[in-house]
């Protein structure tokens, strides 16, 4: 068997078989979900203020060890 034929089949199977089994039907992308939207932007907003605040918290016990303060 040559390798264009092998490659020609693999095709076709690879193609039978390429409907994803998580999606049922496609998204409309015209009426977005809201609350999955606030979601993540609240849930980016909160872990950037703990990123923050224990950047501050590092940076003062950093000073206060080292008698910078």
């Amino acid at each position: 068997m040559t390798f264009s034929r092998l490659l020609s089949r693999s095709v076709y199977y690879s193609r039978a078989g390429s409907r994803s089994a998580f999606t049922s039907t496609r998204t409309d992308h015209t009426h977005p979900n809201w609350l999955s939207v606030a979601l993540a932007f609240g849930t980016s907003a909160f872990l950037w203020a703990l990123l923050f605040k224990q950047h501050s918290t590092d940076v003062h016990e950093y000073r206060v060890r080292n008698g910078l303060q």
